[in-house]
C-alpha cells in the first residue's frame, strides 16, 4: 500500500522579542512567566496597534533557508491567515503565503540503509497563536487560553509528500533538528518547541492532517497509529475522509479535531500594515558566511580525516555536542577509541536517561580523562561503563567516581583466577576444547564475576586461552 507523507514544521525561534512586537519571548526564558503576563496590545490585537518586523527572525529565516538549499525570493510578503479560534485575539494569523520567503530546498536523509532527498517546497516566517489549555481534554468541560505565547517567531519548514514511512519521516525531523541547532536557530534544551502536522494519505486516498506532534520519536508514534487506523477503515469498505486529527500522546492515539479546511477557507489578504521583505545580496553573502559547517560535511571529513566509519560519523555528527566533545576527545587519544565509546555507550547511556549532553551537566575534559584512563589500562571497559553511568547520575569527575566506587584496576593474579574458574567448570572447559567456541564467553564471564569486573576481558580471555595451551602440552 502506498503511503504518501508530508510534513509542516514550526520551529519557535530563539530571539529576544516576539515576531511583531516588542514583548520578551517566553520561549528563552528561564522559568515558565505567570499566564497571560508577556502581553500588549499588538499581541491582543487592539483596535489601532501596529506590528514591526523582528529584524533577528528574519535573518535567522534566511540562514536556514540557505542551509536548506532553498532558493531565497528576492521578495517575500506578510498575509493574514483568517480564522476564529480563541488562541488568536485579532481573529487572523500574520504568516505568508503568495510569496513565502523561500522555495524549493531539500535535505538528505538516510533510512533503512539508504540515503533519500526530500524536497522542501517552501520556508514561511510566521507568529505562533497562544497557547489553549483543554480542560478535562478534548471535549472537556471549557478551554483556557493563555497569551504569552502569541506572537513567538516561528519557521515553518513545508516538505513534498516524499516521505513514505514513519521511519523516514523520524530520519527526516533528527535531521532538521540537527541542521537547526548547529545554525544555533532552535536549542532543543531550552523552552523553544519545535511542532510537526503530518499529512497522510494511502494509495493515492484523501488527505488526513494530525497536527502539533512535538519531537522525532513522537512523529513515527503517530504516523504508525494513523496508518493503522485508515487501513482498518479501508478493510472495512469505509472511505477515508478528509480531516485534521490531533496526536494525543498520552493514549497514543489520534483524535478528530474538525473537517479539514482548504488554503481558500482562511480568506488570505496581504498584511498591509507591513512591508516586504526584500534580502540584498550583501545581506545574504554575509548570512552565508556566518553558516558553520553542517552535519553532512562534517560527517564526510570525520570520516575523511579520523578513518571512522560511516555510521560512527553519523552518530556523532547527529548532535552538535558529541560531534565537538569527539573532536576534543580525538586530539588526546586515539579517534578510533574517542569515537566508539562516545558514539557507542556514552551515547546510549544519555539516550536511557533521556538526555542530551548538554542537559546532562557533564563536561568534555571528564569524558576525555575517563577515556584516557581506560586506553592507559588503568580501568577495565566494564568499569569504565560503569563509571559513565555514575557519572551521568552523579555529575561528579571520574576521579572521584573511580574512587568513590573503587572502579580503579588492582593487580589481579589472573593465572590463579583463572586455574581456580577451569576447575569449576570442567563442563564448560570440555565443550570448549570440543570445538563449542561459546563455551568460552562462559569462562570469560566467570572470571569477570570473580574479578569483580576488575580484569580486562581481552586479557581474561588470552589468560584462559594460554591456560589450556599449557594444560594441552603438559598431557601425556
Amino acid at each position: 500500500m502506498k503511503i504518501r507523507i508530508g510534513l509542516e514544521t514550526h520551529v519557535q525561534l530563539n530571539t529576544e522579542s516576539k515576531m511583531f512586537c516588542g514583548c520578551r519571548n517566553p520561549a528563552t526564558l528561564p522559568e515558565e512567566p505567570e499566564p497571560n503576563t508577556l502581553v500588549c496590545e499588538t499581541c491582543l490585537g487592539m483596535p489601532g496597534s501596529k506590528p514591526r518586523t523582528n529584524r533577528e527572525a528574519f535573518r535567522k529565516g534566511l540562514k536556514t533557508a540557505i542551509a536548506l538549499n532553498c532558493s531565497v525570493q528576492r521578495e517575500s510578503l506578510f498575509s493574514r491567515k483568517t480564522y476564529f479560534y480563541p488562541d488568536m485575539a485579532k481573529n487572523f494569523q500574520i504568516t505568508q503565503y503568495e510569496k513565502p520567503l523561500a522555495v524549493s530546498g531539500f535535505v538528505e536523509i538516510e533510512s533503512g540503509g539508504r540515503r533519500k532527498r526530500v524536497r522542501i517546497r517552501r520556508i514561511q516566517i510566521e507568529e505562533d497563536p497562544a497557547r489553549t489549555v483543554h480542560v478535562g481534554g478534548v471535549g472537556g468541560s471549557h478551554v483556557l487560553v493563555d497569551y504569552n505565547r502569541s506572537g513567538i517567531p516561528l519557521i515553518e519548514i513545508v516538505t513534498e509528500p516524499d516521505l513514505s514511512s514513519p521511519a523516514e519521516a523520524r530520519s527526516y525531523l533528527s535531521k532538521l533538528m540537527s541542521i537547526l541547532e548547529y545554525l544555533g536557530v532552535y536549542d532543543s534544551s531550552s523552552k523553544a518547541v519545535m511542532k510537526s502536522d503530518a499529512n497522510i494519505s494511502l494509495e493515492g486516498g484523501r488527505r488526513v492532517e494530525v497536527k502539533n506532534i512535538t519531537g522525532a520519536k513522537d512523529i513515527e508514534e503517530a504516523l504508525n497509529y494513523e496508518i493503522l487506523r485508515q487501513k482498518s477503515s479501508i478493510s472495512r469498505g469505509r472511505e477515508i475522509e478528509q480531516s485534521t486529527r490531533m496526536w494525543n500522546p498520552e493514549l497514543g492515539v489520534t483524535q478528530e479535531l474538525r473537517s479539514k479546511e482548504s488554503e481558500e477557507d482562511y480568506g488570505y489578504i496581504l498584511e498591509p500594515d507591513l512591508t516586504p521583505l526584500r534580502p540584498g545580496q550583501l545581506l545574504l553573502s554575509g548570512l552565508k558566511s556566518e553558516i558553520p559547517e553542517l552535519p553532512d560535511s562534517k560527517r564526510e571529513r570525520f570520516i575523511r580525516e579520523y578513518s571512522l566509519s560511516p555510521a560512527m560519523a553519523e552518530s556523532l555528527v547527529s548532535e552538535l555536542d558529541i560531534a565537538e566533545l569527539f573532536e576534543h576527545a580525538a586530539k588526546r587519544i586515539s579517534p578510533r577509541v574517542a569515537g566508539s565509546w562516545i558514539a557507542g555507550y556514552l551515547k546510549k547511556s544519555l539516550n536511557w536517561n533521556n538526555l542530551t549532553f548538554r542537559e546532562s551537566g557533564l563536561k568534555r575534559e571528564w569524558i576525555t580523562s575517563l577515556l584516557s584512563m581506560f586506553e592507559r589500562g588503568e580501568i577495565t571497559d566494564r568499569n569504565a561503563e560503569i563509571a559513565i553511568r555514575k557519572m551521568i547520575e552523579e555529575r561528579k569527575p571520574p576521579e572521584d567516581i573511580i574512587k568513590r566506587h573503587g572502579l580503579g584496576r588492582e593487580r589481579i593474579d589472573l593465572s590463579s583466577v583463572v586455574g581456580k574458574v577451569l576447575k569449576k567448570n570442567q563442563k564448560a572447559l570440555t565443550d570448549y576444547l570440543s570445538g563449542e567456541e561459546k563455551a568460552i564467553h562462559f569462562l570469560v564471564g566467570q572470571v569477570m564475576k570473580e574479578t569483580k569486573g576488575k580484569a580486562d576481558a581481552g586479557e581474561v580471555r588470552k589468560a584462559i586461552e594460554e591456560a589450556i595451551r599449557r594444560r594441552k602440552n603438559e598431557s601425556p
